[in-house]
């Protein structure tokens, strides 16, 4: 996501959208691999002796739950992006590492499968006693399991 200063309009705004390859942005780091470009729509302006850029990035990533240990896909989305610079150094400006801390900061610390909505994770699912993580014996709540070890100890 590079900007030329000289292709701002003067008191106006430049509007870029595209895809980027996100070898850049480090996720694997962060236990998420890239499945999709990096999409980005955003609004370049200058003002001050500075740049701010607004607007939008998505990325599709795939994740391992942490519940089943199975690997899914989510799409991180910002929006709305925002970043300031203060201090421009040359005429090209490369936006792609401010935009790597933002999506870095939206990847979940603790990923679920299930936390999108659109899909149960395999073990919260109630199968047969020994086939999955929680068997139909198990407590609903941690609640309901105090009061089955507060009446096993009387």
């Amino acid at each position: 996501m590079k900007v030329h200063l000289h292709q701002i309009p003067e008191g106006d705004t430049l509007h870029i959208e595209g895809e980027e390859n996100p070898s850049a942005l480090g996720l694997e780091e962060a236990g998420a691999t890239p499945v999709s470009q990096l999409r980005y729509s955003l609004d370049v302006g200058c003002s001050g002796g500075g740049l701010f850029a607004t607007g939008e990035l998505s990325i599709t990533v795939r994740m391992t739950c942490v519940v089943c240990l199975e690997e899914f896909d989510q799409e991180i989305v910002i929006s709305p992006f925002a970043l300031q610079l203060d201090e421009l150094q040359g005429e090209l400006i490369d936006l792609t590492p401010l935009a790597r801390e933002d999506i870095h900061l939206s990847l979940p610390a603790h990923p679920r499968c299930d936390s999108g909505g659109e899909r149960s994770c395999p073990a919260s699912r109630n199968t047969a006693p020994g086939t999955a993580w929680h068997s139909s014996s198990t407590p609903a709540t941690a609640w309901d399991a105090l009061d089955t070890f507060k009446s096993k100890s009387k």
